[in-house]
């Protein structure tokens, strides 16, 4: 097994296909029914996972880290908001299977989510962090993203009121008035 430190190099990251829903549900529900990343307490079925992946299998936004033939890891981006004013604004989620945390799998990940967002011209990227986890804040603050504000007690998991944390990457430079579309 290798050391928590090492990267794990024989990790590819590509576009998530449907037939990664299974693959990506687990690793969701598992997140749901252990952490305190997702606050929800009810696992998906299976074509619930199925319909939330082909969602943004649409838009081009879900991305699957493989390792040896097996989906370690998902990334996706989606709207933060529905109201047209926020077009250029998406949310990340990234999560890496059990046990595969601290090999980089998360890095690559947010990477190409990173570059897929602004290839996808979107202006900005907000990460949403229960303010507990530190590992997400680290990874987040390592690709620049920055503090925007913490909303104290907005949700609830496991009996607790959770904190949120929310972190924000500007992916392009300021523009002109007048000239955002």
């Amino acid at each position: 097994m290798l050391p928590i430190y090492e990267r794990d190099r024989a990790v590819t990251v590509r576009p998530a296909c449907a037939g990664d829903a299974e693959a990506v549900r687990a690793i969701r529900n598992h997140a749901i029914e252990h952490s305190t990343a997702l606050w929800t307490e009810i696992p998906q079925s299976a074509a619930e996972g199925a319909a939330w992946l082909a969602r943004h299998l649409e838009r081009g936004s879900a991305f699957v880290a493989e390792a040896a033939g097996e989906v370690v890891g998902f990334a996706v981006f989606a709207p933060w908001r529905d109201l047209e004013g926020y077009r250029h604004t998406v949310e990340d989620s990234v999560y890496v299977r059990e046990g595969r945390h601290g090999l980089g799998i998360g890095s690559s990940l947010l990477a190409t989510l990173v570059t897929a967002a602004r290839a996808a011209g979107h202006h900005l990227v907000i990460a949403g962090i229960e303010s507990g986890n530190a590992a997400s804040v680290r990874l987040h603050e390592r690709f620049g993203f920055e503090h925007a504000g913490t909303v104290r007690e907005a949700g609830i998991k496991f009996g607790r009121r959770l904190d949120l944390t929310l972190m924000r990457l500007a992916l392009e430079e300021a523009v002109a008035p007048g000239s955002l579309g």
